[in-house]
């Protein structure tokens, strides 16, 4: 039996992945239903999603003492690229079209644009108004797939240090260390991502 595009979408929202990921929060799997949102990007989204509630948890055991939206992290790394319901082609190649269209798709559907910034901004982490979770956001969208970027991860460590007052080096230290177990996992994530297609 051939399988739809409605059981690739399904599959993607729900298989349990190995290692296993979690879902994704409920109204954005609804979102991504509602939308006939290519599979590809329901798997891509499921895997960043996964690794920002590893960056999150972390963050909120080491650093007890410092406010962080971790609901708004997990959403916006659970729908950074849902403007590619827009721009599909930009699933397979180059592209930020999808950043700007993401916001305002989110923001028709009635998500806060304190929500709906994500999808904006988490290609744009050296810009100096972003927060500490738009740079969580940012970081979970590469490590999950083991890249390591130097400028993005000297902003995380500031604000860590920062908010803290530990030296960043000893910040830089711990959080090079996650990151590494983190991109270790990132074969069979991709691997999850790529069982599924662009389109239907």
């Amino acid at each position: 039996m051939t399988a739809t595009p409605t059981d690739f979408l399904a599959r993607a929202l729900d298989a349990p992945g190995e290692p296993p990921l979690r879902p994704l929060p409920p109204a954005v799997a609804e979102l991504l239903r509602s939308l006939d949102a290519p599979p590809r990007l329901a798997a891509h989204l499921r895997a960043v999603h996964d690794v920002a509630v590893e960056l999150v948890d972390w963050v909120q055991d080491r650093y007890p003492e410092l406010s962080l939206d971790r609901e708004g992290v997990l959403f916006g790394s659970a729908t950074h690229d849902v403007g590619k319901v827009l721009h599909p082609e930009e699933l397979t190649g180059a592209g930020s079209a999808h950043e700007d269209a993401g916001r305002d798709l989110l923001l028709s559907h009635g998500f806060s644009p304190s929500l709906a910034r994500f999808a904006a901004t988490h290609a744009g982490w050296d810009d100096p108004v972003v927060t500490i979770e738009d740079l969580l956001v940012s970081t979970a969208d590469k490590v999950w797939k083991d890249k390591r970027v130097p400028g993005l991860e000297d902003r995380l460590v500031k604000a860590l240090a920062a908010a803290t007052q530990r030296e960043p080096w000893e910040e830089f230290l711990a959080l090079d260390d996650l990151l590494a177990r983190l991109g270790a996992d990132a074969g069979p994530r991709l691997a999850f991502q790529s069982a599924f297609p662009v389109y239907t």
